[in-house]
């Protein structure tokens, strides 16, 4: 079986216990304004470029067979031709052009994971599949944990929680933490900034909860969306509703995302105010206030 990952990151520590290899799979239900991996929302292979980068040099063109790179006055692009041949962005001498998105088997995946099991056995790490949403590519993201479970990998998913029940309950057995997202306590205002409301979400992280399965929640703070009072506190009540909770994570809002968006082409996203590191310890002691669940900055 294959899939869509637009990147596997090695010695990770912030996505759960240990040295970790991050695995992200390509894909997402959600449009959340303040996505920093926007190159993850599509399923499919996408062409970014970076024209601050571009040399004008032509060699792309040159070697493009579907008439992606024009040159005029500058380098502008045709991304509907694209096949993601990948010749354009191997020849590029100023690495102006990179395809976000490889197809890749499981067994690939856990072959690149398993080449640092010495790390994980000395920290207590092991293999996190994130995203995008791991369970937008259900079948794959199955797999690939089964595959992990029989090499001895600990694991973990970095999910939004926004998938059927069954789906998650059945990868759930092959999982040891959910890190699992938390953004907006208000079901109207979590439609408004997600393009979805959270009553499945929190359907399912109160199953996997019931069934006894491992979590620790991670909790974007976006300065005038979530971080009043009245979200942070959600954030700790619903942690202290939780009886297999091992933590809560909060993620401050940064701009990671602009520069990928408009390397991919797109309309400007939207942007907010990044908070200064006086607010977001703020943040962390206004949830700590309401909870006795461990509180961290991600």
């Amino acid at each position: 079986m294959t899939g869509t990952v637009f990147n596997i990151q090695r010695f990770c520590i912030n996505d759960g216990p240990g040295i970790r290899t991050t695995v992200f799979l390509k894909g997402c239900p959600l449009r959340c304004e303040w996505c920093h991996n926007p190159e993850s929302n599509k399923k499919t292979e996408e062409l970014l470029f970076s024209s601050e980068k571009c040399i004008s040099c032509g060699k792309c063109a040159a070697v493009c067979e579907n008439g992606v790179h024009i040159f005029s006055e500058s380098h502008n692009l045709l991304r509907e031709n694209c096949v993601f041949c990948r010749k354009c962005e191997r020849i590029c001498p100023a690495q102006a052009l990179n395809i976000a998105g490889e197809i890749k088997t499981a067994d690939e995946i856990i072959k690149a994971v398993l080449s640092d099991k010495e790390f994980y056995e000395d920290s207590g790490g092991g293999l996190t599949v994130s995203g995008g949403e791991p369970f937008f590519q259900y079948e794959f993201l199955l797999e690939i944990l089964k595959k992990a479970k029989e090499n001895g990998l600990h694991t973990c998913i970095e999910t939004s929680g926004f998938t059927e029940r069954e789906k998650i309950l059945e990868c759930a057995r092959f999982t040891d933490i959910f890190l699992f997202d938390y953004k907006l306590s208000d079901p109207v205002l979590h439609k408004k900034y997600t393009g979805s409301g959270n009553s499945v979400i929190l359907g399912n992280l109160k199953a996997l909860d019931e069934n006894g399965y491992k979590i620790i929640l991670r909790c974007p703070v976006i300065p005038e969306v979530n971080d009043n009072e009245e979200h942070l506190r959600g954030i700790a009540e619903t942690a202290n509703g939780l009886k297999n909770i091992l933590g809560i994570e909060i993620a401050p809002y940064h701009e990671l995302g602009i520069s990928k968006s408009e390397r991919l082409g797109q309309a400007k996203i939207k942007t907010f105010r990044v908070p200064e590191k006086e607010e977001i310890q703020k943040y962390i002691d206004t949830v700590k206030k309401y909870t006795s669940v461990p509180v961290k900055r991600m």
